[in-house]
């Protein structure tokens, strides 16, 4: 409907002939929006304002022209001006079928559009470390980067999702020494873990699996593994270096086991770990297009990237570091590429990854973020400047925490201690439903706190319970009519949509007409938790409905109409959850 009364206005502006804005015509945005108050109509339009300035009209005056010069339209019963000059529609009584009969003839095509169909996007979320399990705090990012996925698809975005595996760098070498020293233990060899191991119960499976197949063939005694080790920082050794202790440990795990028997333990961690990672996210409804390989970069992009960075003039060298002229471009401060050991910086391996994104055909790319990586921006953004890409072509979207809490208790999480709940932990606990609709239901940039109660309760309070009820209450309806023997009649119900004439049933209808516009305004702005709290309002508009009045009356017409009415009803509430990733229950 929106779009005929945009069709409708534009043709109206083009017969008045305003030379002022004629040549602008087609460039005008004609915005229609639902009307709050439906004493205004059903819909307005606030055209003649925003045009009254360049056509040097008064916006009533012009408001005014624009309705005389409106064709008739049988779907409209009356326009008036209101206010400083808003253009009210209201809709006529047949007018409602519409929608109605876009939904049951579309059924789960219904929403879907092309309006950003010129779009090519690389999207890349979640992307934790194989370290560890994935916890509870990775599931805001899977969640709103599938739910963010889907919807963009469902606006005709051309869209890759892709899983950055850090194959590469210190933090796997943190790990892979981990898995040597827990296998040693093993041996019955007594020494204390480094305080910045990593040291979950699942470190320990995987030293168990390497101990199972290879026995005693990568041993060590305590003497050599702790000799020229410098003192770690513990309580009792308070002038320690943390970091110079586990370092030395990875360069005399790499000595004492050689790189081939090194690469065992370092791949045997990653296997491990990564195959759970996948696992999870699929158990959650989290798929990718590709899992891209850090190790890759440096086969590709790294050093070449560099070079290009360096032959344009966009480097420096000071202190035996390579920078980056990052401040030329915005940023707050130059950054690091090389160090003086002659290894490339986290920064340098970023940026690669973003050029072999724009390589492989994407015009833009998303980030999906955790909240302390807002500093991470400016550096990217000058990066790919320099690079000869727009600022514009990199997208940040920032998740906050969400903070697990069981009854009043918050739950703390470390992954190198091993004390956290894990996605999988949580997924059993509230089902994956619970989880991936709390976690999406509010704006990503909001803080959240996760109520694992209100989560697993079966009750009005919990908002996905809330809407899969509503869907499960329309299947009883249909089960009552089989039992009765009673066919609907589809055709006689659209014919008679004009009687559905009850406050709680026009409102159903405006809502199911808000849909279109829900999706593309979710899509728009990437933001999934519009769609959240569209699928509340429309199960709480049915709920209200159905406490209210009878479905299955004796009068066949309003029967067959309110049925038309629940039937499109569950197909939204249907398609909405399915972009969410979340399920249709028949019952409940």
């Amino acid at each position: 409907m929106k779009k005929q009364l945009q069709t409708l206005i534009l043709a109206s502006l083009k017969k008045i002939n305003l030379e002022s804005i004629n040549h602008k015509l087609i460039d005008i945005n004609v915005t229609i929006e639902h009307t709050r108050d439906k004493k205004f109509g059903d819909f307005a339009s606030n055209i003649a304002m925003v045009l009254a300035k360049p056509a040097k009209m008064n916006p009533r005056d012009l408001a005014n022209q624009i309705i005389e010069n409106i064709e008739s339209c049988e779907s409209i019963s009356k326009i008036e001006i209101a206010g400083p000059g808003f253009i009210n529609f209201y809709l006529a009584a047949d007018a409602r079928s519409h929608v109605l009969t876009d939904i049951l003839t579309q059924k789960e095509q219904f929403g879907l559009n092309q309006s950003l169909a010129d779009k090519n996007i690389h999207m890349e979320f979640v992307s934790a470390n194989p370290t560890g399990p994935l916890h509870v705090g990775h599931g805001r990012s899977a969640a709103f980067g599938s739910a963010l996925s889907q919807i963009l698809r469902a606006n005709g975005v051309k869209l890759h999702t892709e899983y950055y595996v850090n194959d590469a760098g210190r933090q796997m070498d943190i790990l892979a020494t981990s898995v040597w020293l827990r296998y040693l233990e093993l041996h019955n060899l007594t020494f204390s873990l480094p305080s910045n191991a990593y040291r979950g119960e699942y470190v320990i499976a995987i030293a168990q699996t390497l101990y199972q197949q290879y026995k005693n063939q990568y041993l060590t005694t305590v003497e050599n593994l702790f000799n020229q080790v410098p003192v770690d920082l513990t309580d009792e050794t308070p002038d320690g270096d943390k970091e110079a202790h586990i370092d030395a440990l990875i360069y005399k795990a790499k000595t004492i086991l050689g790189t081939d028997n090194y690469e065992i333990f370092f791949n045997a961690a990653i296997t491990h770990i990564l195959s759970g990672i996948q696992s999870d996210l699929k158990d959650f409804g989290v798929t990718y297009d590709t899992w891209f390989s850090e190790k890759s970069l440096f086969e590709q992009y790294v050093y070449p990237t560099i070079e290009k960075l360096k032959a344009t003039g966009h480097t420096y060298e000071k202190e035996g570091n390579l920078w980056f002229k990052a401040s030329a471009f915005g940023d707050d401060k130059d950054r690091v590429l090389i160090r003086k050991n002659g290894i490339p910086t986290y920064f340098a391996t970023d940026i690669s990854y973003h050029i072999s994104k724009f390589d492989r055909g994407a015009k833009q790319v998303i980030d999906i973020l955790g909240s302390d990586h807002h500093g991470y921006v400016p550096r990217i953004k000058a990066a790919m400047q320099a690079l000869g890409y727009t600022a514009d072509q990199v997208i940040p979207l920032f998740v906050q925490f969400a903070i697990l809490y069981r009854g009043n208790e918050r739950v703390q999480m470390s992954t190198r201690s091993g004390s956290f709940v894990t996605l999988n932990d949580l997924q059993k606990e509230v089902g994956k439903d619970a989880a991936r609709y709390f976690y999406v239901m509010r704006k990503n940039e909001q803080h959240l706190d996760f109520d694992l109660e209100l989560a697993k309760s079966q009750s009005n309070d919990n908002p996905v319970y809330y809407i899969q009820y509503a869907h499960a209450r329309i299947c009883s309806i249909f089960r009552q009519l089989t039992e009765k023997n009673i066919t609907p009649e589809q055709q006689n119900g659209l014919k008679h949509v004009s009687l559905l004439t009850e406050t709680q049933e026009l409102y159903l209808i405006e809502l199911l007409d808000k849909y279109q516009d829900t999706i593309k305004s979710a899509g728009l702005h990437y933001e999934p938790h519009q769609l959240c709290h569209y699928l509340r309002e429309l199960a709480n508009a049915f709920h209200t409905y159905y406490n209210a009045h009878q479905f299955i009356v004796n009068d066949h017409n309003l029967r067959d109409a309110r049925i038309i009415l629940i039937t499109a009803t569950q197909q939204i509430l249907k398609n909405g959850l399915t972009l969410l990733s979340i399920s249709v229950p028949e019952s409940m």
